[in-house]
């Protein structure tokens, strides 16, 4: 089973160490960001699960990073700050993070955090709806305005990870790996090939998508339902 992958943005290296430590005896794989500009980057070229923040890091603080992810990704984000008071809270939360713990804290309370937010990602939903597709997890089949859609095994497990992750950016990379598991550089055309058979199949105009888009420079999402609307 694939472990989820954890980035632990924090400048202090002690709380770095202690919180890998914990987390990874959980099973968890973790990466580590000194600074908020770092933390961005990883964010940017790779997939993680979740986001442990640290709000006073140098080059780009917590709350600037955190309005920068949410403008591409749903991620879980913990924030971890010895700024306690309630306005720091709030923003925190008002900002897109999921939990805000003050410091000094109990890494296990930490844990506990984790293993709950992930657990509500991870729920997978049976049927998923997002505008005219219907994607079946049980019987691995994808319907639009009510006509089945047939799909090679490598378009369902694209389009799967996609609908499951709305909004969430995928490099080609990412995705390849996750379709394959493990990547090469020549990789990137192939999953532009099965991009393309993709939106030929769920796309009316696949010049024009409308549900799997480009991200230029990036990688392909796949539009929200709030975005459909």
């Amino acid at each position: 089973m694939e472990k989820d992958k954890i980035l632990i943005a924090e400048d202090d290296s002690d709380i770095r160490e202690l919180l890998t430590l914990y987390l990874e005896s959980n099973n968890y794989k973790v990466s580590l960001a000194s600074n908020g500009e770092e933390a961005l980057a990883k964010l940017e070229s790779d997939f993680f699960d979740l986001a442990i923040v640290d709000i006073m890091m140098p080059k780009m603080n917590g709350y600037e990073l955190i309005k920068k992810v949410r403008s591409f990704s749903d991620i879980p984000i913990i924030i971890t700050s010895a700024k306690s008071l309630d306005n720091d809270k709030i923003l925190g939360i008002d900002i897109g993070a999921d939990v805000y713990i003050t410091k000094p804290f109990n890494p296990l309370e930490v844990v506990a955090y984790v293993k709950s937010l992930l657990k509500k990602k991870n729920v997978k939903l049976s049927v998923i709806t997002i505008g005219e597709l219907i994607l079946d997890q049980e019987k691995y089949t994808l319907k639009k305005q009510n006509e089945e859609i047939s799909l090679t095994s490598v378009e369902y497990k694209i389009l799967a990870k996609m609908m499951n992750n709305p909004g969430q950016v995928f490099t080609k990379s990412q995705l390849y790996e996750y379709v394959n598991g493990g990547y090469f550089k020549n990789d990137d055309n192939t999953m532009m090939v099965h991009i393309s058979n993709l939106r030929s199949k769920i796309e009316d105009d696949p010049a024009h998508p409308k549900y799997i888009k480009t991200i230029r420079g990036v990688g392909y999402k796949i539009e929200n339902k709030k975005e459909q609307d």
